[in-house]
């Protein structure tokens, strides 16, 4: 009898992970959608991305892009304001699934550490704990959304005269000239990005959380201004956390991004494409885009990237807890 009440709670708490993960990360990246667009530009440009850097090198062959500024203008003029959310239907298809997949084990993950369900006890995880939930939730969702993040890249770099008019003709191609495996290109640089990234973006969240609750009992006298926080604090923190994983895990990235295209067709007047079997593997594509374009080659994309990340970790994060609140008070 005991089992058979307690299963229809445990249903009800996946329902609540899975679909307040699933809302919020829509929202958070719809919102921040351009600036991703921006960043994978120059992942995928194995040009210089900086005016000073052409300069410095003596390079002759033109770049397509040399700043943020400078890339927003010319995809606003060349493809207009739709051009910021190229290949955000199949995005939208990842991240979906992704932050839903992700919030549902990191819950079960901490309920399962912690020894209860409850959220709020979720707090008195260690550090240590927190950081090891959060890299296996994001390894588990990652591995079940990746073929979308894939065709997202490759419609978001191809630019304009599109190579692929849509996802439909973006999957039949790589299974084609790939096969299905070719759907999980870049998925080994993808994991050793994603334990590192997802650990540090939760473990350190929570960190930051407890140190909110902390400040908040040194200003409030009351149990209530300790154990609650604001949305202002919540997306502080998020925005915390997103900034801090990304700026150490964004090379991997850059290397995911690289495998994901490579071989692919993509328009000459956006610089060379990466061949195929470019990199034999991980850290020999590390090795060669330093070697080629030096180390800031690995670091392309990295201020649109922390500027996407920062506010993507906040709203993600704010729109996970007041959805998953909300839900929890109509469904229990």
């Amino acid at each position: 009898m005991a089992m058979e009440e307690e299963e229809p709670s445990q249903l009800k708490r996946a329902l609540i992970d899975s679909s307040a993960g699933a809302i919020s990360g829509a929202i958070s990246r719809t919102v921040t959608s351009p600036l991703d667009v921006i960043k994978i530009r120059f992942q995928v440009q194995l040009e210089p991305t900086s005016s000073w850097a052409l300069l410095r090198k003596e390079i002759s062959a033109p770049s397509k892009y040399t700043g943020m500024l400078q890339a927003s203008k010319d995809i606003f003029r060349e493809e207009g304001i739709r051009g910021f959310w190229r290949g955000n239907v199949p995005a939208l298809l990842m991240v979906m699934p992704y932050t839903s997949i992700q919030f549902t084990v990191l819950h079960k993950l901490k309920s399962f550490a912690s020894g209860s369900s409850k959220s709020e006890n979720h707090i008195n995880l260690s550090p240590y704990l927190s950081y090891v939930s959060g890299a296996l939730a994001g390894c588990t969702a990652t591995v079940g959304s990746y073929p979308f993040d894939l065709l997202r890249t490759i419609l978001a770099s191809q630019g304009e005269p599109k190579v692929y008019p849509n996802m439909r003709s973006a999957f039949v191609d790589i299974v084609k000239t790939r096969g299905f495996s070719g759907l999980y290109a870049g998925l080994s640089p993808t994991l050793v990005e994603i334990i590192p990234y997802a650990g540090l973006q939760f473990g350190t969240y929570d960190t930051f959380k407890r140190w909110a609750m902390a400040w908040n009992h040194t200003q409030y006298s009351n149990a209530i201004g300790e154990d609650s926080l604001s949305s202002f604090q919540l997306f502080l923190c998020g925005l915390a956390a997103g900034t801090c994983a990304k700026l150490v895990c964004h090379p991997l990235d850059v290397v995911k991004k690289r495998f994901q295209i490579e071989g692919l067709q993509r328009h000459p007047r956006y610089g060379a494409r990466v061949e195929h079997r470019a990199y034999r593997n991980m850290f020999d594509a590390m090795k060669r885009i330093s070697q080629a374009e030096g180390w800031a080659g690995l670091y392309k994309g990295i201020i649109p990237s922390t500027v996407k990340a920062a506010p993507a970790g906040a709203v993600t994060f704010v729109a996970y807890e007041l959805t998953s609140d909300w839900l929890e008070s109509i469904l229990t």
